[in-house]
Parts: structure tokens; sequence; C-alpha cells
């Protein structure tokens, strides 16, 4: 925190307006209990008529996402999204809820199809569950009717034996939802809802694959209001990214072959004198019986870093 808020102090000056960041590792995403992360920046900021949100992030929950906006735009007349690096599914909703975006030369928006993993999904060869998205099986059903015109199988009877018909029926459900939360968000600073609908079911159902990187190009193109970034203030966003990077590094400690600790540090919520962070501290155990990982000793937390005349205290945030 040392180096975090001198890097955020320049980049509010050079932006003229507070900066929040939020920032997930590689174990990390977006999740409901950010939302009560958020909400203690938030708290301590007060009302703004300006804001800039640093993201980067992979995706995550898509309805969290649509919390974070809501309380964002709560407190905040003009939201600017900062985006240096990647802001990919649940993310690209969360900076659908901005006035402006200003991407980076590495920055990448993406579709926000979902994909589920249903407690009935398949299983891989892990013995982990299988994420199911509605565009796969779109796709499997589709090439099914064109190349096999006279068949009279019905395609779901052959997807059955490996997805299972309720989970089908929840990845319909859930893309469905996925739409309806992207035309919620947008509905925040867009008066034109045809065209908010328009750009929801683009980055639902444009793309042909999930992680597809939109680019500043393509999000012109679809009608979002994003700008090039400053490089100075790219440049500001590189060296937090850095400091964060080596804070959400992996932290994990191998006993042996069947046991290990885990101590990484998964989200990260800032903002000036403030520091919110989620940290794992939890073992892992190899059931071999059952060809999984389990965790044991769970004692992971949101935790809260204040600078106080000068130095980071430290202490718990009970989120639940």
């Amino acid at each position: 925190m040392e180096r975090t808020q001198p890097v955020i102090e320049r980049l509010s000056a050079a932006l003229g307006e507070p900066v929040f960041t939020y920032w997930n590792s590689t174990k990390g995403a977006i999740c409901q209990n950010d939302v009560a992360g958020l909400y203690a920046l938030v708290r301590a900021r007060g009302h703004v008529d300006r804001l800039s949100l640093f993201i980067k992030s992979d995706g995550g929950s898509g309805q969290a996402a649509l919390r974070m906006v809501n309380l964002l735009r709560r407190y905040v007349k003009h939201l600017t999204v900062l985006a240096p690096l990647e802001c990919q599914s649940a993310a690209t909703m969360l900076a659908l809820g901005a006035d402006r975006i200003l991407m980076g030369p590495l920055a990448h928006l993406s579709a926000v199809d979902t994909s589920l993993t249903h407690d009935l999904s398949p299983i891989d060869r892990d013995n982990d569950r299988v994420s199911v998205s509605n565009d796969e099986l779109l796709r499997v059903i589709r090439l099914w009717t064109e190349q096999a015109k006279d068949s009279t199988q019905n395609p779901y009877q052959a997807l059955f034996p490996y997805v299972h018909p309720l989970v089908i029926g929840a990845v319909d459900r859930s893309s469905a939802l996925s739409t309806r939360i992207c035309e919620e968000i947008l509905s925040y600073h867009m008066t034109d809802l045809d065209r908010a609908r328009e750009i929801s079911n683009i980055l639902n159902a444009g793309y042909p694959s999930h992680n597809y990187p939109i680019t500043l190009r393509e999000a012109r193109r679809i009608g979002l209001n994003v700008e090039a970034m400053d490089d100075s203030v790219n440049g500001l966003l590189f060296e937090l990214n850095e400091i964060y990077s080596e804070m959400g590094q992996s932290a994990s400690t191998d006993y042996d072959e069947r046991n290990s600790h885990d101590n990484s540090i998964l989200n990260l919520l800032e903002s000036s004198g403030l520091l919110i962070y989620f940290q794992l501290d939890k073992d892992w155990h190899y059931r071999s019986e059952e060809r999984r990982w389990v965790p044991l000793n769970d004692k992971s937390s949101w935790r809260k870093a204040e600078m106080v005349k000068g130095k980071v205290v430290i202490s718990q945030l009970h989120v639940r």
C-alpha cells in the first residue's frame, strides 16, 4: 500500500477526479462479496460528480457486476472506466455501466455469452464439473440440422447422454439473463433502449468465441462510448498493475503430493487511503478415491488496510 497510494494520487491528479481500482488475480473473479468491498470504498469517499474506475478482470458473476454498477451510479454522476488490459466477460458488463470507457493499447473487452457449471454438468478427466455454454449447444444443434437433413433422429436425444436436459435448460435461462443484465446496465446512462438492446444482443450472440477480444475499434463499431487512453495514464495504470500482480502472485506451499496450503490474494479494491482485499488461507487435500481436491481449515477472509498517521493498519472486513 505504501507503493500503490502514491501512484493512485498521481493518477487522480492526471485525470482530475478520484480513482477507484478493481483488480482480480488469475485465481480471482467478480463475486457478490465484491459489492460489499466496493461499498466500503464508496462510503469512505461519499457522493462525487466524477469518478474513474480502473478494471482488470477475466470476469465472474454478471449479477454481481449489475449490483456494482447500481451501487456506483447511486453515488457517482459521471463514471469513467479505465481499461489498460483485459476487461472480459462480467468485467465487460461492469464497464458497460460507465458513461465513458478509456482503452489502452493492450486493452480489450469480450463477449458476455454465459458459460454455466451446473451440478449435473459433465465431468472431465480430473473429476471436475465442465462449464457448458449456450453458444456451444446452439452450434451443435445447427451443425446437426445442416449436415443431417435427412435424419429423423432428434439431435437433443443424441446430446442427452452427455449433457443433462436440466443443464441445457439452465444454460438457456442463463443466456437470457446475461442479455437482460446488459440491457439493465446500459439503461443507467443510455436513453435509447432499442440501441441498448442491440448492443446487448451483439455482445451475447455476435461473436464465435467467449474470449473474442473486442478492441477499441470494434467497441466503437458496436456503439460503445470508448476513447483511446492517454499514454501517461496508461503508464501509471501499468505501474499499479505491476504492484498488484506482485501482491496477487501464487502463494501455494506443497507439503507433499496430496497436501498443500494456499495463501494467495485474489481480489483487490483500492481508493485514496483505503485498500480492500480478499486473501485465501486454507489447506487443500487430494482424495484419491474421489479423484478431487477438497479444502480444509478454511480461514480465508476479506481484509481492510488503511493509512493511519503514515502507517498501514490491517483489520478484518467481515463480509458474509
